[in-house]
């Protein structure tokens, strides 16, 4: 086989940077965190993954066109984070996508290499559990997650977790990524401004 005809194995990162943002007041992406917006520590933390692609999902392009991604708005509005994935997988390049909320801070690179590792041709979802609770922002999808989530869209579940039963899911657990990031503050994500002064303090304590 040409090389040019074999398959990109490769992944994309999308990065989901949607929500009204109630709680903290203004837009969640931009609060600065130690001196840098929230969306700019995920990019930080994720740029050299090894990725195809780093892609933006976003009905406000305007505002996030200073980070020089490629931006994609919801192909069906008003659908939520589900709706988000929905756009990331059908507009990604690759048929696996690490799909991440632009509010969690302190993701773990060695932790997101880790989940890409555990890709495989048996599993349609790869993401860790807390509590048991699956991190759906934080998370591996396939394409074959297409055809289920739009089913749940049209049906209004916007639930992400929902149709997880219908796929192949590799769950990751506390004993499976504690040697990454043993405290899991992976997950934390930032809604409230009390959360951002608890954040700050966390990242003071690092450095």
């Amino acid at each position: 086989m040409n090389p040019a005809d074999q398959p990109d194995m490769s992944f994309s990162l999308a990065i989901i940077a949607g929500g009204q943002s109630r709680r903290m007041g203004r837009d969640k992406a931009f609060v600065k965190l130690g001196g840098k917006a929230l969306i700019e520590h995920v990019i930080t933390r994720s740029a050299d993954l090894g990725q195809a692609e780093t892609i933006l999902i976003t009905n406000m392009p305007a505002q996030y066109a200073h980070l020089g991604l490629p931006m994609y708005r919801d192909l069906l509005p008003n659908k939520g984070s589900l709706g988000g994935i929905y756009t990331a997988l059908l507009q990604a390049r690759s048929p696996d996508v690490l799909v991440l909320a632009c509010d969690m801070p302190f993701v773990s690179t060695d932790l997101l290499r880790y989940m890409v590792d555990q890709i495989r041709a048996d599993n349609d979802i790869v993401v860790p559990r807390v509590d048991g609770y699956p991190q759906g922002l934080h998370a591996i999808y396939k394409t074959t997650c297409i055809t289920p989530i739009a089913e749940q869209l049209a049906a209004d579940r916007l639930k992400i977790i929902r149709f997880y039963e219908q796929m192949r899911v590799h769950y990751l657990d506390e004993s499976d990524y504690a040697a990454f990031d043993p405290q899991g503050r992976s997950f934390a994500n930032i809604n409230t401004p009390e959360e951002l002064a608890e954040a700050e303090l966390l990242l003071r304590a690092a450095n």
